[in-house]
């Protein structure tokens, strides 16, 4: 048992770090408000309305002017899990690789795509804020498209500071060739663009920049991870302030068990299970734009 836990307490960091570096909104989590879920499911959230200023009268005093106090539940609803066992002589023979490289690969490329496709997904159903005709866009008009957005939230009056812009990978090519650039003798030339008029900006792959994904239930072990939902649209860029939107971790556990622990087969067994959220406030949504592909792209 003592080999079990000193296993497990070698691969945790491990595991933190490789999410950590792989996923495009973990750095969201520091922008996080903390929520304390406790032992249930859901918590629920104030929310306020209230009139505005009204001229004082000097016979009548104060306008009496009308508040609302609402309450808006916010549910855990993402609870997803899956067990691999490494046969132990397959593992030896391998030189203690086989089940190294299944556990950090398994973070990088399942886990960590299925949780920023979810976010984004979610993020892009709450927006306030869209393109009114999503069109293709080209070098010449994914800038004028940016401005648009950003004019938006200046309207409805979403504060500047802050803002994130996530893009495609399409979209971040078409950047490169709309931002002019003099060289001079420079020998290397440095294309990328990682903010944009003070806002800083990230390349999400399409495949995790959907408006709409389906969770696999995989109740097989050949079947699992995410997808596209039917009718699902490809985002081309979505504008975000943090505050508009939260997310939440329960529950974040890998669990280790070498072969003399493992009672089922005579193989080292890693388990995964994550219970997560994220969500957009109402009265938050114009905190988010989102601009997408036309047509169906599922």
């Amino acid at each position: 048992m003592a080999n079990s836990i000193a296993l497990a307490e070698k691969f945790l960091p491990i595991l933190d770090e490789i999410y950590k570096r792989a996923s495009l909104t973990a750095a969201l989590d520091a922008l996080t408000k903390p929520v304390d879920f406790g032992g249930a499911n859901e918590v629920k959230i104030f929310k306020t309305s209230m009139v505005g200023l009204g001229n004082y009268g000097r016979n009548t005093g104060y306008p009496v002017g009308d508040v609302t106090g609402t309450w808006e539940t916010i549910q855990l609803t993402k609870e997803r899990g899956r067990e691999f066992n490494i046969d132990r002589m397959d593992n030896e023979e391998t030189l203690g690789m086989a089940f190294g490289t299944l556990v950090g690969e398994f973070m990088r490329t399942q886990v960590v795509p299925e949780v920023d496709a979810t976010r984004f997904a979610a993020w892009a159903d709450g927006a306030g804020l869209e393109v009114d005709t999503p069109a293709v866009l080209n070098a010449n008009t994914v800038l004028q498209a940016i401005d648009a957005a950003n004019a938006e939230m200046d309207a409805a009056e979403v504060p500047q500071d802050g803002r994130l812009l996530y893009v495609s990978d399409s979209v971040w090519s078409l950047l490169k060739s709309a931002v002019t650039r003099s060289l001079a003798n420079e020998t290397t030339a440095d294309r990328r663009i990682f903010t944009l008029d003070g806002i800083p900006v990230r390349m999400v792959p399409q495949t995790r920049f959907k408006t709409e994904i389906t969770l696999n239930a995989g109740s097989s072990s050949s079947a699992g991870g995410f997808a596209p939902a039917v009718g699902a649209q490809d985002i081309n860029f979505l504008l975000l302030h943090p505050t508009a939107r939260d997310q939440a971790t329960k529950l974040a556990l890998p669990k280790v068990f070498d072969p003399d622990t493992n009672q089922d087969m005579d193989a080292w067994k890693f388990q995964f299970r994550l219970y997560h959220d994220t969500w957009v406030y109402e009265n938050k949504a114009e905190g988010i734009y989102l601009h997408m592909k036309p047509g169906e792209s599922a």
